[in-house]
């Protein structure tokens, strides 16, 4: 299988150099993936709502790449305040309770822009 790049049409895709996904082999690997609805542009202030968001993008790069949430291998959390953890995991085990990938949630000291509190980063395999 060849290497293939898969674009959500976010402006920062093309402006930074990156894509939102790269399929090579049967592996998915999903850039980190901020909570803003790309058909809009709109970041939703509440945390939960931007992972949300996360998850409906990451949903639909995977259904492009071939692949599920059923197939998450692991996922990386980023979040820009201690007191986001609780929302942003109690969204994730609403996603992924039965997928239970490995990941890791780290506080870091800010994102890209400041409207930005979650990021997250998937892995996945290729299949449904």
């Amino acid at each position: 299988m060849t290497r293939r790049l898969i674009s959500t049409g976010s402006p920062f895709e093309k402006a930074f150099g990156y894509s939102r996904a790269v399929v090579d082999g049967d592996l998915v690997f999903i850039s980190g993936t901020t909570g803003y609805d790309y058909s809009t542009m709109i970041m939703p202030d509440d945390p939960a709502d931007q992972t949300r968001n996360i998850f409906k993008t990451v949903e639909k790069v995977l259904a492009e790449a071939g692949s599920s949430i059923s197939q998450i291998l692991r996922a990386q959390y980023f979040v820009t305040d201690r007191a986001y953890c609780e929302p942003v995991l109690a969204v994730c085990g609403e996603v992924l309770g039965d997928v239970r990938p490995a990941g890791g949630i780290y506080i870091v000291a800010g994102l890209l822009k400041p409207e930005m509190k979650v990021e997250i980063e998937i892995t996945a395999r290729v299949g449904t």
